[in-house]
């Protein structure tokens, strides 16, 4: 017996042919459907004539290709950060982060829904982990007390939650937690798709981003592949140091990176997506919400 779903085919970008009916689709994460937009599989066809497939070889051996210092440059302008740094994909990038960091912090805090791989990331920061109840800041500052004073504190969140598309309230997190601590939001689903100009869960809850770390993925709003991780320089600086993780791994295909670059231009040009993508949103939930459905 097969663990894992029926596979399905993509029609277009609305249907999917699922044992052999064909079906309207609302699954999956590609919000704008750029994964097959025109302007992305030219730019992976270009990107593999140009570039070739793969670097094949870790960025601190002979993998640092200067595509993906440009793709990092151009995260940097897009989400108006001090750093970015790519890696093969957002579960990555998590774990990176704690790879990194580890020895800095003294507690971790979770939430309690949070997304499998800031759970497993967690494991690596070798201190206390203290989980919290679901998007409570109270709660998140009443365990927070446990750690004691002086505690170098880094909160582990979801930034958009894909199971009911609530957003973590950061803002209040920040209210309740002490100066020096830290938020790492994994923003896979909230990056692109959150945020006047598309910049996540930090624009959209209008947070102070030098307290935060937020890692992303391009296989959901941007429609590419890969992770990054989004960061002050001296948090950049300490992952490329002590990740083996970073150090070990093979980066993104050439062509993909290329791809991702190309989706950064659409959506900065198309601000339009998000607004459709959000009034879509709202009429599919009320028309459910009037046939009876919660």
């Amino acid at each position: 017996m097969n663990p894992l779903p029926p596979a399905f085919q993509a029609v277009d970008a609305t249907h999917v042919r699922l044992r052999g009916r064909k079906l309207v689709y609302f699954g999956g994460c590609d919000y704008f459907r750029l994964a097959g937009h025109a302007e992305m599989i030219e730019a992976v066809r270009e990107g593999a004539r140009r570039f070739g497939v793969n670097v094949a070889a870790s960025r601190v051996t002979t993998g640092n290709h200067p595509l993906y210092e440009q793709l990092e440059r151009a995260l940097v302008n897009f989400f108006r950060t001090q750093a970015a740094l790519l890696v093969a994909n957002g579960y990555l990038a998590n774990l990176a982060v704690a790879q990194g960091i580890a020895g800095d912090i003294s507690h971790a805090l979770v939430d309690d829904r949070a997304h499998v791989g800031l759970l497993d990331a967690a494991e690596f920061l070798n201190c206390p982990v203290i989980r919290f109840r679901h998007r409570d800041a109270r709660d998140l500052g009443v365990r927070m007390k446990r750690a004691g004073t002086g505690a170098r504190i880094l909160v582990l969140t979801d930034g958009l939650f894909a199971h009911d598309g609530t957003v973590a309230p950061l803002r209040e997190y920040l209210r309740v937690l002490p100066r020096s601590a830290v938020i790492l939001v994994d923003d896979a689903h909230g990056a692109g798709a959150l945020g006047l100009h598309g910049r996540g869960t930090v624009e959209e809850t209008g947070v102070p981003d030098r307290r935060i770390i937020q890692t992303i993925t391009f296989s959901k709003a941007f429609g590419a592949h890969g992770g990054a991780i989004l960061c002050p320089r001296r948090v950049r600086r300490r992952i490329i140091a002590r990740s083996r993780l970073f150090a070990g791994h093979t980066p993104p295909p050439l062509p993909l990176v290329f791809a991702a670059l190309r989706s950064l231009r659409i959506l900065r040009s198309a601000p339009g997506l998000r607004r459709r993508l959000r009034g879509n949103t709202r009429f599919l939930k009320e028309a459910l919400r009037r046939a009876g459905f919660e």
